[in-house]
């Protein structure tokens, strides 16, 4: 579950730039925001006829190119760029031919240095899979039953005459596409490709509204989720190399939340695996996330107490308000009364002494909660779908990981499902990942774009052996 400080915000990023002397600023820029995690911002700027600048930008990292730059007006050497569409600027002073200090905003403030480069830096990715493969790798577009849907998807299909073991892969919270990309990671692109030179059919999904699939995923709740997944089964059984009767599903983080329901809903599904799926309530799961990666970034027990008292004294407010509206004003009520009774030590280094700062985070809790898919994803308990599942079960969760605490939700997984009729149940941690099942070293979240590693090879081998001994 990409979750923050009291939500890391990923922010989709663009930009543009004209300058007094534009030859000056006519080429490729990179710099990097640091929002928690780092994500790479690239401008591409062109001079035109006219001698003003057109540019566009890229968020590599989120996989967002040629993003829209609206307007820029220069003073001296003092740069304001406003990119509508996403509420965003950029303001900036050139230092040199090589290099532009400014301030990104879009929410809130955040220090961007922009390096003028030949070519964009890459991250090393070693594991990700390139062609050719051993195996059959295809591009397919399918619907649900009444059209309204479509679905882009790659399904990958072992060699030798089948029928084969089948999976669909369930991402996480957040719009994705169908490899999970991440700040250049593709986990699910490494992981279909293991399980399919082992004899395994995987059906990897673009998420509504990301790449070939349609849909809106701002207004969809985890619930349609789970109908977007059981229409990939349903597709599924429409390929002859599928064997019916070991059809299955691999969830990462909101994706192992989601397995369970559709496992629930359907009587032909064999197994599933829960890659640092929740085993107890959203709301409490959440309130142990943020306390973790407050820990992660230095901040004292004392202040991550009273930063966990006040999250769910807001999260409290607004599941019960109405409206957005009454959300805020209740949520900030909140805020002020507990400020009133805290130090300036712990406000000082929860970043909350300041009304501004205050006013922000609340809005910013409130624009994400009141949302549709954060009101049903909040209320959520996984304990219930758990318990009646008939099927096989592999759940596993790396000790490091801070989003999906291993301690909290491995033990809520092991008990729903002893009172299940699951079988073939292992519920197991893995030493020393993360939340992407990396191996990690500082085990922050700021960390997994650092890493080249892009999934655990053990982690890996965890799933075939489970799969092998229990699905084949």
């Amino acid at each position: 579950m990409k979750s923050k400080y009291f939500f890391i915000l990923l922010l989709l990023l663009p930009a543009q730039f004209v300058l007094g002397q534009p030859e000056r600023v006519v080429g490729t820029w990179e710099g990097k925001l640091n929002v928690g995690i780092e994500l790479r911002i690239v401008f591409h700027i062109k001079q035109q006829a006219d001698g003003s600048l057109k540019s566009t930008a890229d968020s590599p990292d989120q996989s967002a190119f040629g993003l829209k730059c609206d307007t820029t007006v220069l003073s001296g050497n003092e740069l304001n760029i406003q990119m509508i569409d996403l509420g965003a600027s950029f303001t900036g002073k050139m230092i040199d031919d090589s290099t532009i200090e400014g301030v990104f905003t879009q929410g809130s403030d955040l220090p961007l240095t922009l390096k003028k480069v030949e070519k964009v830096s890459e991250r090393k990715r070693p594991q990700t899979p390139k062609p050719p493969f051993t195996y059959k790798s295809e591009d397919v577009i399918y619907h649900n039953a009444d059209k309204s849907l479509q679905y882009g998807a790659t399904i990958t299909i072992p060699e030798g005459k089948g029928p084969f073991p089948a999976a669909v892969l369930i991402t996480g919270s957040g719009p994705q596409d169908r490899d999970e990309t991440i700040l250049g990671h593709k986990p699910f692109a490494i992981i279909a490709d293991h399980l399919t030179r082992n004899g395994y059919i995987i059906l990897r999904v673009d998420d509504r509204g990301v790449g070939k699939s349609t849909g809106d995923f701002g207004q969809s709740t985890s619930e349609d989720f789970a109908k977007d997944v059981s229409n990939s089964i349903d597709y599924l059984l429409t390929r002859p190399e599928t064997d019916k009767k070991k059809l299955g599903m691999i969830g990462h983080s909101e994706g192992g939340m989601i397995a369970p329901m559709v496992a629930v809903a359907r009587k032909d599904i064999d197994f599933i695996v829960l890659l640092a799926g929740p085993g107890v309530r959203i709301t409490e799961l959440m309130e142990e996330q943020n306390a973790a990666i407050l820990r992660s970034m230095g901040i004292s027990d004392s202040a991550v107490t009273e930063a966990k008292s006040l999250f769910r004294r807001i999260v409290n407010v607004i599941q019960s308000s109405a409206d957005s509206l009454s959300a805020l004003q209740q949520a900030s009520v909140v805020m002020e009364n507990w400020k009133a009774t805290k130090s300036e030590a712990i406000l000082s280094e929860l970043g909350l002494a300041d009304s501004n700062k205050r006013s922000e985070h609340v809005n910013q809790l409130v624009q994400q909660l009141h949302g549709t898919w954060f009101r049903y994803f909040i209320n959520f308990n996984p304990r219930p779908y758990l318990e009646q599942l008939r099927c096989k079960v592999l759940a596993l969760n790396g000790s490091k990981d801070i989003q999906v605490i291993s301690s909290q939700n491995l033990p809520g997984i092991e008990a729903a499902l002893k009172r299940s009729k699951a079988k073939a149940i292992l519920v197991k941690e893995l030493p020393g990942l993360n939340h992407l099942f990396q191996d990690c070293n500082k085990c922050t979240v700021d960390e997994y774009g650092q890493l080249e590693e892009t999934f655990s090879p053990f982690a890996l081998q965890e799933i075939i052996n489970w799969m092998n001994k229990n699905v084949k």
